[in-house]
């Protein structure tokens, strides 16, 4: 079997980060701003507290069990995630950060959703009247890695 540090995994320092963020961008969240209060930082942009304990943007959150059902998918997927990074060379830089950014977002909320039984959101945008559901680093992790891996994967067809 190929090491450790030849598979995708030596990329796993970008899920640390992600979860670094995501935990220390929710502790300031929580101290510094009230729930439901927007704080407005320029045109468009809002900080936002706010919690969800449905999937994203809140889809689901009056269902009950939510909590743990979604908890167990994030962590069914990021074992899947890993098992695929530990397949993958080290070289394919792409894939990899696109993996390992979707494991950090995964890992992030899982996280808050086992301490606290919701997800800590407080990113909130919009334009004129419309309203962005408010998100998170992890959310942004999860959505950027998505894109990432969409991309590696058109590329690799051509």
């Amino acid at each position: 079997m190929r090491k450790v540090t030849q598979s995708g995994l030596c990329w796993v320092w970008v899920t640390a980060i992600v979860i670094i963020l995501d935990r220390f961008s929710k502790h300031f969240a929580e101290e510094y701003l009230s729930f439901s209060s927007p704080v407005a930082i320029i045109p468009g942009f809002n900080l936002t507290l706010s919690y969800n304990k449905g999937a994203a943007f809140s889809f689901l959150d009056k269902m009950p069990g939510q909590t743990w059902m979604f908890g167990t998918i994030a962590f069914l997927v990021s074992v899947g995630l890993l098992i695929w990074l530990l397949r993958l060379s080290c070289r394919q830089y792409w894939l990899c950060i696109a993996l390992s950014l979707i494991v950090g977002g995964a890992l992030g909320n899982l996280w808050d959703r086992i301490t606290y039984g919701h997800v800590i959101d407080f990113i909130q945008l919009y334009v004129s009247h419309f309203y962005w559901p408010v998100f998170n680093v992890a959310d942004s992790a999860v959505c950027v890695g998505a894109v990432i891996l969409f991309l590696t994967t058109l590329k690799a067809r051509d």
